[in-house]
């Protein structure tokens, strides 16, 4: 009796968990492709007191000078778009071991304070997501949400709110 009264248990605390989506993610185990070569040999920092990557992740002809990640309107999964580039940074913070981002999800200023600092943290979360399963270590990635708080963009419509929907990817010491 006990055994049916803790199995009967479980089955409605499940039933009455909330059900969040996992954003779609392909293979992210493949080391190839653009960025894949993106060795950590380059940490000396020749005596300027910074770690010597940043002139690699600032260089524009480098994918690593991208550092924002769009969204469609109320969605939290990473669009094929913007997989490479994330997959590029994972693949950079594996390969430097002392590197480490802050990733703020960010929101257009439609809805509440609320919903969008809940809609920001599952944008930063999914790009964390995505480098984690990529190789980045859990430790060298925070992900944080600044809802509506920091737009890109200033006014209404659809072409200054797809600037604000966004997730930023900023490197600790830059």
């Amino acid at each position: 009796m006990r055994k049916l009264l803790g199995i009967s248990l479980i089955v409605l605390l499940s039933a009455c968990a909330s059900q969040t989506t996992q954003p779609e993610v392909d293979d992210l185990t493949a080391g190839s492709g653009a960025g894949a070569d993106l060795g950590g040999s380059d940490l000396g920092g020749a005596g300027s007191g910074r770690p010597g990557y940043f002139s690699q992740l600032n260089d524009p002809n480098s994918i690593l000078s991208q550092r924002s990640v769009y969204y469609d309107y109320d969605s939290y999964s990473v669009k094929g778009e913007y997989r490479e580039l994330v997959m590029s940074h994972a693949r950079f913070l594996r390969d430097n071991a002392s590197a480490s981002v802050i990733l703020q999800g960010n929101t257009d200023d439609r809805g509440s304070r609320e919903y969008n600092l809940a809609l920001g943290q599952r944008r930063a979360d999914s790009v964390k997501n995505m480098m984690t399963l990529a190789g980045a270590r859990d430790a060298q990635i925070e992900s944080v949400s600044l809802g509506e708080e920091k737009p890109r963009a200033m006014g209404q419509g659809e072409s200054v709110w797809s600037q604000n929907r966004r997730t930023d990817i900023l490197y600790r010491g830059e």
